[in-house]
């Protein structure tokens, strides 16, 4: 991603993973929850860490640290599940991460992103949309939430909660996809 695709300042939710500060662009986050209990979904990849009843709605959610090739996240009073809206091959989903906690939202100006470094980051850099520079000179890593899951990832997940919903499990819940 090119310094060119920032060209107006933008508003991003800043969040911890792992002692890392983190941003997604704030149009991609519908809400912030606090941590609530999580139905694990069965033969899910081992980020998957299950699903949410939103409103009526099932919502997955999955544990960013994992993704993202950390250490797999540790339940804290500040954990908390952010809701976001991703886009896979054209389809509008909602999609939970979960966060060690939120900061705040920020403004970021175009010329305090930099595009995603080539080496040396912990994170793989194909999630990555930039690298913001803070006012206290911290860096904070900008993700591409739209690529953190592939849609086979989610499909999964849709196929297991049809499963669950025809044996019972879980009457009334529907899919946000």
């Amino acid at each position: 991603m090119s310094s060119q695709e920032f060209t107006e300042a933008a508003q991003y939710l800043t969040f911890t993973l792992d002692e890392e500060q983190f941003a997604l662009q704030i149009s991609k986050v519908r809400e912030v929850l606090d941590y609530t209990t999580i139905t694990r979904v069965p033969r899910m990849p081992v980020f998957m860490r299950g699903v949410i009843n939103l409103r009526g709605n099932v919502v997955p959610v999955i544990d960013l640290r994992l993704k993202l090739g950390l250490p797999p996240i540790e339940k804290s009073a500040d954990t908390c599940i952010v809701i976001v809206e991703i886009v896979i091959d054209g389809e509008l989903l909602q999609m939970g991460a979960l966060a060690d906690s939120v900061q705040e939202v920020i403004s970021l100006d175009p010329e305090k992103i930099s595009p995603p470094p080539k080496i040396g980051t912990r994170v793989n850099t194909q999630f990555i949309r930039g690298m913001g520079k803070q006012d206290n000179d911290k860096f904070l890593i900008i993700l591409d939430i739209d690529r953190v899951l592939t849609y086979n990832e989610l499909d999964a997940v849709h196929e297991s909660k049809q499963v669950q919903s025809t044996n019972g499990a879980d009457s009334g819940f529907e899919i946000a996809m």
